[in-house]
């Protein structure tokens, strides 16, 4: 800094290194004192205090400051300037020079360029997979179906497994809670089987059946955390095989397969008809702590959505139904799909995961896409039974 924006000039009215032979603080014609040291001058004499520069901004130093990496002063050189606003990109004298930076690197853009455009949705998931699985798993359940009813049980049965290989994996991973999963595999495959065989009595004596061997299994080990597995191995039977049940069940009557596919395709409309509304017109939240994707505008989605199909596959698919049993129908599916999806959102946030596995490109594990459908299929069931019986 230049000494000469401070205080006041030396004795003599003289500016700057004197001549040879003088000294400041000597009358003219006095003997000549030691030579002038302007080195010893800085040294000696007072600066001003300057207020303490923040790292990282623009403080208008020149750019040897710069250069070196040293924090340049903040503020006018004199009391009478005033500071200058930032320059713009067309502005500024040297555009090699970055812009102001925000403290974590990011350039800020200037006021000139006006607000941000928004950025676009887009989908949380690979939709072209996500339609080639879905594609997929439809082709085997309608084959399966129309071709032979205890081949679809077998793909019930496998489901089942395998989505409770997923949940008690899950637990023992995220909670350290140990569900017996051999009793529960093969409890859940009997309760199917029982369910398409015996009907509501036999899936009820094999869902008994299942929670003692849990119990009995989990024995085998020490007794610590023998509660909590129990509990988990007594939900995970009740939560997937037994509702599971509700499907076989629905198969056993004269136009079974019919009955099923109805279930299926409500179900399937109702997430398509939630998917598409609320992400092109959703903006109020439904369950924000739950699942903050889902939204109110999608709800209704869901709703048409699926009491239009009910009316159409009740009119038309199911023996003796009606168009308004339809949409009645198809209401119920959208409200129990809705409170699936937002049951295994709550499980998954307790467990802090996104998806219950990775089986499924596009959809995540078997456990993902049976979260809607397991609590569908007692409603489905007791609704067709009471518009048009058991068949």
């Amino acid at each position: 800094m230049n000494d000469s924006s401070w205080g006041a000039p030396p004795r003599g009215g003289h500016w700057g290194p004197p001549d040879q032979g003088y000294h400041p603080g000597f009358a003219p014609g006095a003997p000549a004192g030691p030579a002038y040291d302007g080195h010893e001058a800085q040294q000696t004499r007072p600066m001003p205090i300057v207020p303490d520069v923040p790292a990282g901004g623009d403080s208008g130093g020149d750019q040897d400051d710069r250069d070196r990496g040293t924090a340049p002063l903040s503020g006018p050189p004199f009391r009478d300037e005033m500071p200058q606003r930032p320059q713009s990109w067309q502005q500024r004298e040297n555009p090699q020079e970055p812009m102001p930076s925000s403290p974590s690197g990011a350039p800020q853009p200037s006021e000139e360029h006006g607000p941000q455009p928004k950025q676009k949705k887009r989908a949380g998931r690979d939709l072209r997979a996500a339609i080639g699985v879905g594609v997929g798993l439809g082709a085997v359940i309608v084959a399966s179906l129309f071709i032979w009813k205890p081949v679809f049980v077998g793909v019930i049965a496998v489901a089942v497994v395998v989505g409770l290989w997923e949940l008690t994996s899950r637990l023992e991973e995220r909670k350290s809670i140990k569900a017996p999963l051999v009793p529960l595999a093969v409890g859940g495959a009997a309760m199917i089987v029982a369910g398409y065989v015996r009907g509501a009595e036999g899936a009820w004596v094999a869902m008994a059946l299942t929670g003692l061997a849990v119990l009995v299994w989990r024995m085998t080990e020490p007794p610590e955390g023998y509660l909590k597995d129990v509990t988990a191995g007594l939900f995970a039977a009740f939560y997937v095989p037994f509702l599971a049940t509700f499907v076989a069940m629905m198969l056993t009557a004269d136009d079974g397969p019919w009955r099923v596919l109805t279930f299926l395709l409500l179900t399937v409309v109702s997430d398509t008809g939630a998917y598409a509304v609320g992400w092109r017109f959703g903006t109020h939240k439904l369950a924000p702590r739950i699942s903050p994707g889902k939204t109110r505008e999608g709800l209704l989605g869901a709703v048409a959505f699926a009491m239009a199909a009910g009316a159409l596959c009740m009119e038309f698919a199911i023996d003796g139904g009606t168009w308004w049993q339809g949409l009645l129908l198809g209401l119920a599916v959208a409200a129990s799909a809705t409170l699936g999806d937002l049951g295994e959102s709550m499980i998954k946030r307790d467990l802090g995961i996104k998806d219950m596995g990775t089986l499924l490109p596009g959809h995540g594990g078997i456990m993902d896409r049976l979260d809607s459908l397991l609590p569908t299929a007692p409603v489905v069931w007791l609704l067709l039974v009471i518009f048009v019986g058991t068949g």
